[in-house]
């Protein structure tokens, strides 16, 4: 049984564990509530224009764009991970490094090796270069510090590759942010680009209320999101009128579609930095309620080896009265 010295040193220790934590936990909290803004700001871009691309598709037949037609045969692949350049998070990140190499032995398995992965964020990178697997470039500062730009350049390159016929596929794999307590693991195909009208809005159902992971609020949302999902199918529907094509389709295509690529990248990114804060904090929540549980186990026990400490003196001292 330690002693008291010991359980009181183990206490100390616990509680500079415990607010460590709690620090933690606070600060994971703030960053989220700046990526759920961050994306609060991005949604209306990103909705309207993925409707108006998809709008004006569906209205104009027999449109074939070199980034929407598949190759014949899939012989060069990429994938494009995202993760976190720091731990403490859960299973953050060993979730999307498990996907990736699903992804990779799934390739492999086809009889594919060249695979280039493009990682976006430490974790995945190193994993990434510890398996020998071909990296397309640093992008470890874009996991702290999202920018539109560098996504496009990353946009940018992979469509000319696809173009040119240097790729034929290309996947995302990251955290779909849903709430501060689901986020949901996503493997999406970026290239050739889905522009079917179908899809309009599946990934616009992001609850950016609140950073409350507790049972009762999750129900709320759950309950929130069924709610949106019975209006989705009435609010979705793509335009069907008539468009004026100036100066010609080809030179329109040209821009929207590039844009709605690097939207993708970038939302990919800003979902999974606000998944990733998501994940810390529900970690470090959770280590704190571990802390107090042990802290209240370790008291108890300081008390219970106190008091018999009391008791043998007392014995003793009784004992030696009685001798005398």
């Amino acid at each position: 049984m330690p002693s008291l010295k010991e359980i009181k040193t183990r206490i100390a220790s616990v509680n500079s564990t415990r607010k460590i934590t709690s620090a933690m936990k606070m600060v994971a909290s703030s960053k989220l509530h700046h990526a759920q803004v961050a994306i609060q700001n991005m949604l209306p871009y990103g909705n309207m224009l993925e409707h108006i691309l998809k709008s004006f598709l569906v209205s104009t037949p027999n449109v074939d764009h070199p980034l929407q037609l598949e190759h014949k045969e899939t012989k060069r692949v990429a994938l494009v991970v995202y993760s976190s350049n720091s731990s403490l998070c859960g299973g953050f990140n060993s979730n999307v490094i498990k996907m990736m190499m699903h992804a990779v032995d799934e390739y492999k398995a086809q009889g594919i090796d060249d695979i280039t992965v493009y990682p976006i964020g430490r974790k995945v990178a190193e994993k990434a270069q510890k398996l020998g697997l071909k990296i397309g470039g640093n992008f470890n500062d874009l996991a702290d510090h999202p920018h539109a730009s560098a996504c496009a350049d990353i946009a940018h390159s992979l469509a000319r590759q696809y173009a040119a016929g240097e790729l034929d596929k290309v996947e995302m794999i990251y955290h779909h942010f849903k709430s501060a307590g689901s986020q949901i693991l996503t493997r999406k195909t970026f290239l050739p680009i889905d522009l079917s009208t179908e899809a309009i809005g599946v990934d616009n159902d992001r609850d950016l209320t609140s950073n409350v992971v507790t049972a009762k609020a999750q129900e709320y949302l759950r309950q929130k999101q069924a709610e949106a999902d019975g209006r989705q199918s009435s609010e979705a529907k793509p335009l069907n009128d008539d468009f004026i094509v100036e100066p010609d389709l080809e030179t329109v295509l040209g821009v929207l579609i590039p844009k709605q690529l690097r939207l993708m990248i970038y939302t990919a990114l800003l979902d999974s930095q606000a998944s990733e804060h998501a994940a810390r904090m529900v970690a470090m929540q959770t280590a704190t309620d571990n802390a107090d549980e042990l802290l209240r186990e370790l008291n108890l026990q300081y008390n219970k080896s106190r008091q018999q400490a009391i008791t043998n003196e007392l014995l003793d001292i009784v004992g030696g009265s009685v001798n005398n």
